[in-house]
């Protein structure tokens, strides 16, 4: 195919603008398309009642609230740190357990899920959408449905991450399952493996180090997850947070705010050092 240059490609658009032009079906497709999608903000806008004159009262309060928590508190006593490192150790703790949890029910499920793995289709199936129907629980009303059967504290929190991370991980870990090459699992069976060493030596050296990065992701999210838990009752430092605002304590909340940020980001730079040594361990021994 020989090349047409850019300035005959320039002449040829100016002498013949309508051949370059999309067909009219085409154009009107894209023109619905459009105005569909104007109207539906045009709706909303209207009827969530998103008015210049609200928006700017609310960019006011705002402003009001946020000059309230300047300067920020800082606790004078062991009593009051003590309570507040509770808190952030709960929240910690909810995280950890909770993604731990999930993440070992998990492991086992997700064989189940990949094709490669399980050849049943109607028995992979039902498994996959059991995964479906496990993550379409939302972690805040797991975290009220524990509530109302465990009481107060920790233990609903903790309950709630492990089943929501449940369906999650295992979706996500039996999408990494079918994503590993056949040529070692060849390999192990043609020396005489057996399907569980076929697995064992050819499957998962290939899957952990995705496996071992999933995990770690979660558990950073879900330690953001467990300060909202708290504000429900699931304990931990959203539950202090949630006590100072509804007492107009603007202060304090901002200094929790700001040790909710110093711990996530303190838990997402060990996330990293440890993803890196341990995939590379892993990768290493491939």
């Amino acid at each position: 195919m020989t090349d047409i240059p850019p300035e005959r490609i320039a002449q040829l658009r100016a002498a013949h603008p309508l051949a370059f032009r999309a067909p009219l079906s085409v154009r009107l497709r894209r023109w619905a398309l459009w105005a569909a999608f104007a109207a539906l903000i045009v709706y909303c806008l209207i009827a969530f009642d998103a008015s210049p004159e609200r928006i700017w009262t609310g960019l006011g309060r705002l402003g009001r609230v946020l000059s309230f928590m300047f300067p920020p508190h800082i606790w004078e006593t062991w009593y009051e740190w003590r309570e507040i490192l509770k808190g952030l150790g709960e929240t910690l703790s909810m995280a950890f357990l909770g993604t731990l949890i999930g993440a070992v029910i998990a492991f086992p499920l997700s064989f189940l899920g990949a094709q490669n793995i399980n050849r049943l289709l109607f028995f992979r199936l039902s498994v996959r959408r059991g995964y479906d129907i496990i993550r379409a629980f939302e972690t805040l009303i797991l975290a009220l449905i524990f509530i109302r059967a465990f009481g107060l504290g920790p233990l609903p929190g903790i309950l709630a991450i492990a089943v929501s991370e449940i369906g999650t991980f295992a979706k996500l870990f039996s999408e990494a399952i079918e994503n590993t090459s056949k040529k070692p699992v060849e390999g192990v069976v043609a020396s005489g493996g057996s399907g569980m060493q076929s697995i064992r030596f050819g499957v998962m050296p290939q899957v952990m180090p995705v496996i071992l990065s999933i995990v770690l992701y979660n558990f950073e999210s879900n330690v953001r997850s467990g300060t909202i838990l708290g504000i429900v009752g699931a304990g931990g430092i959203g539950f202090l947070l949630s006590d100072r605002i509804s007492a107009y304590r603007w202060d304090e909340a901002w200094s929790i705010i700001f040790l909710i940020i110093a711990m996530v980001y303190v838990i997402d730079w060990l996330s990293a050092q440890i993803r890196r040594r341990l995939i590379g361990k892993w990768d290493g021994a491939q």
